[in-house]
């Protein structure tokens, strides 16, 4: 059965206190009212551009690999912070348990997506066709999501050395307080490894960075295709006389 761990919580500092105690709230209001004011504004930049015609094997490749690592991974983060500890204790899921599932399942999935966007990076920055129909934030959002990658990896390596969970509960301890809008949260994670909290302070740069981007179409299913049922909207060449014709009359 889950046991809770004895946590001394050390003193944040300054930095950690603004990186991780008022930044998260800076980071997920603009990724939320930002997104909200772009769909009410720019609803035709609300999709992701295909450069599907240019280069289609690299991008069909690097899309599926892509998307399903930081699908599992997003899902994975979500589940594994936000979820109450008492609920792991409720299934008896130790805390070592979910440690390992984390850099069992999490190395997997960022491998995968790590090759697929390197792939897509690749094509982004060194197909001449492809490089001309990019803007800046393209390139530049793709980059933060591979470096971030690279990041969660390099992390493993010093999640191993704390198989018994106690990281994990100052994580999830930290994510929890942040949503719940408790105070003091930033000292849960004052004494994690530096390369934790630089995965961590990047991530809550992607949401910040995240309406300004062509992140946002990944709202664009929930939003309008699944409401849709398959239907979609066709006009004939009959319509367009008709609407000539009534124009004129």
């Amino acid at each position: 059965m889950a046991t809770e761990h004895a946590v001394t919580l050390a003193t944040a500092g300054p930095i950690d206190q603004l990186l991780f105690g008022v930044y998260p709230y800076i980071a997920l209001a603009v990724l939320a009212i930002g997104s909200i004011i772009r769909f009410d504004r720019e609803q035709y930049t609300w999709r992701s551009s295909s450069s599907q015609l240019l280069r289609r094997k690299q991008l069909m490749w690097g899309s599926v690999l892509f998307h399903i690592g930081v699908l599992i991974i997003f899902v994975g983060h979500i589940v594994g912070l936000l979820t109450p500890l008492k609920a792991f204790e409720l299934f008896r899921i130790t805390h070592g348990t979910k440690q390992i599932m984390a850099m069992g399942v999490g190395g997997f999935a960022a491998v995968f997506a790590l090759a697929g966007g390197l792939m897509l990076l690749h094509r982004r920055l060194f197909d001449p066709r492809i490089r001309k129909t990019s803007n800046f934030s393209d390139i530049a959002i793709l980059t933060l999501l591979v470096v971030q990658l690279i990041l969660g990896l390099a992390t493993i390596p010093f999640s191993g050395q704390h198989l018994d969970g106690s990281e994990m509960v100052k994580f999830m301890t930290w994510a929890q307080r942040i949503f719940t809008l408790r105070p003091g949260a930033a000292n849960h994670i004052a004494d994690v490894h530096w390369l934790f909290k630089l995965h961590i302070t990047l991530g809550l740069t992607i949401f910040l960075v995240f309406p300004f981007t062509r992140l946002v179409h990944m709202l664009s299913a929930p939003i309008w295709y699944l409401p849709r049922r398959g239907w979609q909207i066709v006009r004939t060449r009959r319509d367009l006389a008709a609407r000539k014709a009534g124009g004129r009359s």
